[in-house]
């Protein structure tokens, strides 16, 4: 098939680019740089220079393909206006990626035993409103005669396939671990975020493609931790005695910005994947989030 994948040199983009790429799909990805064109090209895939700003460019690109797959933002309305314009009447796939920060509450670091399915009721916190207006907008183009999926995933870890290889928070929990000589977490860090490998979100990208049907939403998740235990498991692998320290939200948004701070390291995500396991027979099999830290890509 032909793909054209935005965030082509992205973490998510990229690792589905280059493993559709691998499989031997005719892959492009827009990227906004002659750097990121070299860094994609290497992956097999062919570059289309342009920013999600570009309608005309995405429309050219998505009506080329068979398969359109947006994984460079998940707010972007521009962007997904301009494909599914392009798109309608094709009964082509358009698979758009959301993020499960959907079903957070600013909880500063307080746990939450609130947990969503593909069927529970949602009502975002002011921050996300948009994101999940966006995503009604998306699956009611099923009307439009093209088959628009949501893939909604939850905290991801692990190494990326293609061009970014790196995740978000990990990264930021590590980075800061060595700057302070002991990991951190936002406030208590009781807050749970549901998790799932890079590897195992791929496949269900793969899946989506193949047999999704129009209209559908799928939560990627398979385990769950708190930031406190993923904090845990950074202090065992650089070594550092003790327990994690708790950064006040004033400190937590000093190092990684408010937004960061209060929607993803200090909030609770906990959803559950039922429907693409059910219906598409999607079964993760990578290693789980502390594991992983402690025991693979994150010792390195």
């Amino acid at each position: 098939m032909k793909i054209f994948c935005t965030g082509a040199s992205g973490y998510i983009g990229g690792s589905v680019a280059a493993t559709l790429a691998a499989n031997g799909h005719q892959v492009t990805g827009l990227v906004r740089s002659a750097e990121k064109a070299d860094d994609v090209r290497a992956f097999g895939i062919a570059p289309v220079m342009g920013t999600l700003d570009n309608a005309q460019i995405l429309a050219s690109a998505a009506r080329a393909a068979d398969v359109v797959v947006n994984a460079a933002s998940a707010d972007h309305k521009g962007a997904v206006v301009a494909l599914l314009d392009a798109l309608a009447g094709s009964g082509k796939a358009f698979i758009h990626t959301s993020g499960s920060s959907i079903v957070g509450t600013r909880a500063k670091g307080e746990r939450s035993d609130d947990i969503f399915d593909e069927d529970t009721p949602i009502t975002p916190s002011p921050a996300r409103v948009a994101r999940v207006e966006l995503n009604h907008f998306i699956l009611g183009a099923h009307d439009r005669d093209c088959r628009p999926v949501i893939i909604c995933p939850s905290l991801i870890y692990g190494i990326g396939h293609g061009a970014g290889r790196d995740s978000v928070q990990v990264p930021l929990l590590i980075n800061l671990a060595k700057k302070r000589g002991n990991a951190a977490h936002a406030g208590p860090g009781e807050n749970i975020w549901s998790n799932v490998h890079i590897d195992d979100l791929v496949q269900l990208y793969v899946y989506a493609i193949e047999k999704a049907p129009a209209g559908a939403f799928y939560f990627a998740e398979n385990g769950e931790n708190s930031m406190r235990e993923a904090c845990e498991s950074v202090n065992r692998i650089l070594g550092y005695a003790g327990p994690p320290s708790a950064l006040t939200m004033q400190e937590a948004a000093a190092e990684w910005g408010e937004g960061t701070a209060e929607d993803t390291m200090a909030s609770n995500s906990r959803v559950r994947a039922k429907r693409a396991r059910a219906e598409l027979g999607w079964l993760p099999q990578a290693r789980g989030l502390t594991e992983e830290i402690e025991r693979g890509c994150y010792r390195e």
